[in-house]
């Protein structure tokens, strides 16, 4: 059965609670610059690496060597141009002891149209990959994709560059061998997650789609490994990661959304617990407060 351990506090000083490298993978979405200033109290984007970097110290201090933490985060425009603050904190944890890994895409399928006089709508966010060193765990099979139509057009008359490795006419040393594709039902997904935003839940200002979590919880941990969001919010990570198996730990500051998060969280452990008693022929009987 997973565990669950949720934190009410700042992370600053929650975090020094947990054990070092004791997490498996980490994947939060902090407050954005400027933003969430009602309810998070807003950071300004000249002072936004100052004030996240000890977070990312004791970040690391907790993570497993052959963990990784995924970082969801998103520029700011400021006085009609793009603030540098991402690329910065990007620079700042490198010099911290960060290795910037990769950098996914979070494509948002439903974002609504618009536009600004000198910019259109923003329809993406960054996704951040940071290590600790260069071998990590991690489980491509658990987030392969059906091949698509285009593998039985494509696979159906192979010349003869397509059954031997065609290396790139631009001399990057990337190649490719398109018969290494038949037979196969799944390929390997791009860096581009393209995921609805959530619109069940409002009662949070920015919460996670399931799948978002749940993609990077399947390619990165095993059943029983270690879940960490320092801003859980509503405790959308936690409580996806108990329904997967996963250990989870969530820090969260503001009570109303702690206290949602932890009936979120007893009830993905309620049904679990229900699950795997159904699963060993024993009935369930949900046990009554003292």
């Amino acid at each position: 059965m997973p565990e669950s351990r949720l934190l009410l506090g700042d992370c600053h000083e929650e975090l020094r609670r947990l054990e070092d490298a004791s997490v498996d993978l980490i994947v939060t979405s902090p407050p954005y610059a400027d933003s969430r200033s009602t309810t998070y109290g807003g950071v300004s984007p000249d002072h936004y690496v100052e004030w996240f970097l000890p977070i990312t110290a004791e970040l690391l201090r907790v993570l497993k060597p052959t963990g990784t933490f995924i970082l969801n985060i998103k520029e700011k425009v400021v006085d009609g141009e793009r603030h540098t603050y991402v690329m910065e904190l990007i620079l700042a944890m490198r010099a911290q002891g960060w290795l910037w890994t990769e950098e996914f895409i979070w494509h948002k399928k439903n974002c609504y149209p618009g536009k600004w006089p000198n910019r259109f709508r923003d329809a993406w966010e960054r996704l951040l990959q940071f290590n600790k060193q260069r071998k990590f765990h991690m489980y491509q099979e658990e987030v392969m994709v059906p091949m698509g139509d285009w593998a039985e057009r494509r696979l159906r008359n192979l010349s003869q560059t397509d059954n031997v490795r065609d290396p790139s006419k631009v001399g990057s040393g990337f190649g490719k061998r398109v018969a290494n594709w038949i037979g196969r039902e799944k390929a390997y997904p791009t860096n581009v997650l393209h995921l609805a935003t959530e619109t069940k839940n409002r009662n949070h200002s920015a919460v996670f789609p399931d799948d978002l979590p749940i993609w990077f919880i399947k390619l990165f941990t095993r059943p029983g490994d270690w879940v960490l969001d320092p801003f859980m919010g509503s405790g959308t990570t936690p409580r996806v990661a108990v329904d997967m198996g996963r250990n989870a730990i969530g820090i969260e500051i503001l009570p109303n959304y702690y206290a949602l998060a932890q009936t979120a969280v007893d009830g993905a452990l309620r049904q679990t617990a229900q699950l795997a008693l159904l699963e060993s022929g024993t009935p369930y009987e949900p046990t009554e407060p003292e």
